[in-house]
């Protein structure tokens, strides 16, 4: 890959990018927040500036090595995770599935509002492939980060949620596995668990549910 190519490809993933991890951190700490945990917002992580968000290792320099490494095949990365107590909620097991939830969440509505623009700016006829580009990578974006976030492991949102519904003793054992769930879920990247298991049929049925949705602003505008 060219640098000219390259830096086109950073330009149309750049938006869509910063909006999917700053909203999704930001949902995290606001749901938190609403269930009685102020900690992201007493440290200003209830925000939409990007730089409180980003991790200079796992936002820039890890998904950029990974795309030179591989050509683009694999892409990986991470944003500094909203901290939050969780013993601190009014209902901290109940009120734990919430706040998990609000980031993939936020996602799925971003992907949703990126779908919107790319039927609109077809519908109107206006045929700017940067655009068009910058629309489409928002809804695979968001879409990946959606359908990754709900992988049932602990740290992972999924993990989360899966520990609030479980009955107490298995739901304890699952989040011991926290501190190595980071690992674990790398190995399961590499070697193609994810992607086959999980990643491809989940992402299947998002975008089914996607263009479900959308069905009636794309009769309406063509």
């Amino acid at each position: 890959m060219d640098m000219t190519e390259l830096i086109q490809t950073v330009l149309v993933y750049a938006l869509p990018v910063l909006f999917a991890i700053t909203v999704h951190e930001a949902a995290h700490g606001y749901v938190a927040r609403y269930l009685g945990d102020d900690t992201a917002y007493v440290l200003g992580r209830v925000t939409l500036n990007p730089l409180k968000h980003i991790d200079p290792v796992g936002t820039i320099v890890m998904p950029l090595m990974l795309y030179f490494a591989t050509s683009g095949a694999f892409l990986f990365g991470y944003a500094k995770p909203v901290p939050v107590h969780f013993g601190r909620l009014r209902r901290p097991r109940q009120d734990m599935i919430w706040v998990a939830l609000a980031g993939p969440g936020a996602n799925l509505i971003q992907a949703l509002l990126w779908g919107v623009g790319l039927l609109l700016l077809s519908g109107s006829g206006l045929n700017e492939a940067f655009f068009i580009k910058m629309c489409q990578a928002g809804v695979l974006v968001n879409v990946v980060m959606f359908v990754f976030n709900l992988f049932p492991l602990p740290p992972l949102d999924g993990g989360r949620i899966l520990v609030g519904l479980l009955p107490q003793k298995p739901a304890y054992m699952l989040s011991r596995v926290e501190p190595w769930g980071f690992f674990i879920v790398m190995a399961l990247i590499l070697t193609g668990v994810v992607s086959a298991l999980w990643m491809r049929p989940l992402m299947g049925f998002t975008y089914n549910l996607l263009d479900a949705l959308l069905t009636p602003l794309r009769l309406l505008v063509n």
